[in-house]
């Protein structure tokens, strides 16, 4: 049978395409990366990689072994974990944030948490929902800030808090009069949006029942990856933009009071989970970071309930 090393150089090829970047990452020699894994080949009497393609492909049969030496790899970890559980939280946890996020929620708990934990190492990445989804499935990540439901049955999902969508508008634009909005009273042709990718975008295009090809100002096309330059452009010119409740804590008293607008119920709002795969065992660490992020929370979002809402799906 192959060796768990041996495996783990496989499934480093399997990722990287490249023999020479699989062995960097594993730190060993190419050539001795590409020895273990010929080993395996004429072991099994399966041909994994296709080396004659560049990048290099892998068979079919290759495929199915790959995605078995994962389970197994995963089993190991998962043996390991237990093996070295003695009552104190500690281990590697792996958690993805979507951007529009991370900014606002991050801040919240991840000080008090490391505090708490000492002996747990948190690698918090930014990266947008399909990502996160993708290395869920790859065990490269594991766990899960965003934005819910997924309708994904690999995926499972536990829901922090819902957040409720404001509009920030210029003190030029329409909405700045109002004191209230419908959503009725948004326009097409003055919201600035994310750039494509970014689940609040899809989310704002449908509040807003938009062409996806707006522009602000016609000669000037420009989608961010942040909500705070949107704050910015807004600020100093015109149009109006959505925000999650939480990313509105930073507006000044002025701006909060003067260019800040709620919606008439049922509010739009988004659904904040923590997610992970199906295969998840570092229940644990989990629990610990839910745990520790409904607890700092402001009251005000914590306390919002379900019936005035209107979850908006990605």
């Amino acid at each position: 049978m192959p060796t768990l090393t041996q495996l783990q150089y496989i499934l480093a090829v399997a990722e990287h395409k490249n023999f020479s970047r699989a062995a960097k990452s594993c730190h060993v020699s190419q050539p001795s990366l590409s020895a273990q894994i010929q080993k395996v080949e004429d072991l099994i009497e399966i041909v994994i990689f296709d080396r004659s393609k560049k990048p290099i492909m892998i068979t079919q049969k290759g495929k199915n072994f790959i995605e078995q030496a994962k389970v197994i790899l995963r089993e190991h970890d998962k043996l390991s974990h237990i093996a070295s559980d003695n009552g104190e939280l500690k281990g590697h946890f792996k958690l993805g944030v979507i951007p529009s996020l991370s900014a606002y929620v991050l801040p919240l708990f991840i000080e008090s948490f490391a505090k708490k934990y000492p002996s747990v190492q948190v690698q918090v990445s930014e990266v947008k929902t399909d990502k996160i989804i993708e290395e869920l499935y790859d065990d490269k990540l594991d766990g899960g800030l965003l934005v819910t439901p997924l309708y994904d049955d690999k995926i499972i999902e536990r829901s922090l808090f819902y957040e409720k969508f404001m509009v920030f508008c210029s003190n030029d634009h329409a909405l700045y009069k109002k004191s209230k909005l419908s959503e009725k009273d948004l326009d097409s042709e003055s919201v600035w949006l994310l750039e494509e990718g970014h689940c609040f975008r899809e989310q704002v295009v449908k509040v807003c029942s938009l062409d996806r090809k707006n522009q602000v100002l016609q000669n000037i096309n420009f989608e961010s990856g942040s909500l705070e330059t949107l704050i910015n452009l807004i600020r100093k010119g015109d149009g109006y933009t959505l925000l999650p409740e939480l990313a509105t804590a930073n507006l000044t008293t002025t701006e909060k009071k003067n260019n800040l607008k709620e919606f008439t119920k049922p509010v739009p709002t988004r659904e904040v989970s923590l997610v992970h795969s199906r295969s998840f065992y570092k229940q644990e660490i989990l629990q610990a970071l839910e745990e520790e992020i409904i607890e700092n929370l402001p009251s005000n979002v914590k306390s919002l309930k379900k019936k005035n809402i209107k979850i908006i799906d990605i």
